[in-house]
């Protein structure tokens, strides 16, 4: 038995059972931070809430876009983590307007400007890439194809 001092006014020692070495189960995952070893995003906080599970759900979404969890490098995941906390708070920015029918200061438009640049770029460095979108082609022409097929 261990005897442990307690950090009260009474000084009786406590007695409390060791625990072997060879009986402790221990794990790669038991030794590694919670962060570290992906069971958290974010320490100190519950988990349940509405804004932690969007935050886990934009992780998601980002993750999914770069090939999955298991293709990504540690760095990577990140600016992951980084864009993701960056886009739920300019969408709480936004709620925050919409309660407010709208009304921004000048100074939260300028932080929701700096925000919205700062995602951007790392979305970039993330792949974020543009792709040009198919125009729908003009009224002659569809005119001229819907003629063509009929001939």
């Amino acid at each position: 038995m261990e005897t442990v001092s307690r950090p009260t006014l009474d000084r009786r020692p406590i007695e409390r059972p060791r625990k072997a070495a060879a009986k402790r189960n221990v794990t790669a995952a038991k030794v590694r931070a919670s962060l570290t070893n992906g069971s958290t995003l974010i320490t100190d906080c519950d988990h349940r809430s509405a804004w932690m599970r969007r935050l886990r759900d934009l992780v998601m979404q980002h993750e999914s876009d770069l090939a999955g969890d298991s293709n990504i490098s540690e760095s990577e995941r990140r600016l992951v983590r980084r864009s993701a906390m960056l886009t739920l708070q300019l969408e709480m920015m936004e709620q925050r307007w919409a309660a407010n029918e709208g009304e921004a200061s000048s100074k939260q438009i300028e932080t929701y400007q700096r925000v919205t640049g700062a995602l951007r770029r790392l979305l970039e460095s993330l792949g974020l890439q543009r792709r040009s979108k198919t125009i729908v082609p003009s009224v002659a022409e569809y005119i001229a194809s819907i003629n063509e097929a009929a001939e």
